[in-house]
């Protein structure tokens, strides 16, 4: 009997680190047109920046069907080991429904689904701690707690370029965008406490918008005991630069996660954006 981790692509893990974890990935699905891939199985992520940037459809996605968590949480059960499933905002995907349509198939107690409320980096720093606490020994109960005292203070923001990709994609309103399509005003956006997307600015130009991303950490503070995750979308030096903003004015970034967006965000933001993933202080 063991503790399996269980997650979704939007994590953006790569293959030596779904290795390194012993973690379950299941795929959503992302399409051009009529041409279908599958998330890390037929499209990596050099093959769907090139199809984003060569493209005129705008990229869709959908979520993994409840068969796909079903083969997993079965395998499980035969096992008698219990799953922890550490997944997608349910506000930004179907994915969690998935799981949890899947669960009840299955029926078997030892399966815990996590809704993250978050994405990308933000998946990923969830799980590590995770990893580390099987490791220590923890039970999934307890694992599950500190994960969920977690959630509330969890912080993310991110730099974009354009929120066109969010707009076209149903995950933001063209109200909500309002006038951030303009060319030179750079948008914010990050995700609410029930893991929706909004915008929370708009700046004047790339580098200032880089910088606001420094100004939040700044602003709220951050609890250094728990990895501070970056990421972004085919652009490594623009997150290169908010980096060594940090680290200059004094942050340790020693433990830092740093990850390419892959093709189920990068779908719904397109090139060029660069995100910050924390944890504010406990009170």
């Amino acid at each position: 009997m063991s503790i399996k981790l269980v997650t979704d692509s939007a994590a953006d893990f790569d293959r030596i680190e779904l290795e390194k974890y012993s973690i379950e990935c299941v795929p959503l699905m992302v399409s051009f047109g009529s041409e279908n891939y599958i998330d890390g199985i037929n499209l990596n992520k050099d093959k769907f920046y090139h199809l984003l940037q060569s493209r005129d459809e705008f990229p869709k996605t959908s979520q993994p069907a409840p068969a796909a968590f079903q083969t997993i949480f079965e395998e499980a059960k035969e096992n008698g080991d219990t799953v922890i499933a550490i997944l997608l905002s349910s506000a930004l995907s179907g994915t969690y429904q998935s799981a949890l349509i899947a669960k009840d198939m299955v029926g078997y107690e030892s399966i815990y689904l996590f809704d993250t409320r978050s994405a990308t980096g933000g998946e990923k720093i969830y799980v590590a701690i995770a990893s580390q606490m099987i490791e220590k020994g923890y039970m999934a109960e307890g694992i599950v707690r500190t994960l969920e005292s977690m959630r509330e203070r969890g912080r993310l923001y991110a730099a974009l370029d354009t929120l066109e990709y969010l707009c076209k994609g149903g995950r933001l309103s063209r109200t909500a965008a309002g006038i951030g399509t303009l060319a030179r005003l750079k948008p914010i956006i990050t995700l609410t406490a029930d893991g929706e997307v909004t915008v929370s600015e708009k700046c004047i130009g790339r580098k200032s918008s880089l910088e606001h991303l420094v100004k939040y950490i700044e602003k709220t503070g951050v609890d250094t005991s728990i990895p501070i995750s970056f990421v972004y979308s085919h652009d490594k030096s623009a997150c290169e630069k908010v980096m060594a903003n940090l680290a200059g004015k004094g942050y340790d970034l020693s433990n830092s996660i740093i990850s390419n967006i892959g093709p189920t965000i990068g779908a719904h933001i397109g090139v060029g954006a660069v995100g910050i993933i924390y944890f504010v202080p406990e009170k």
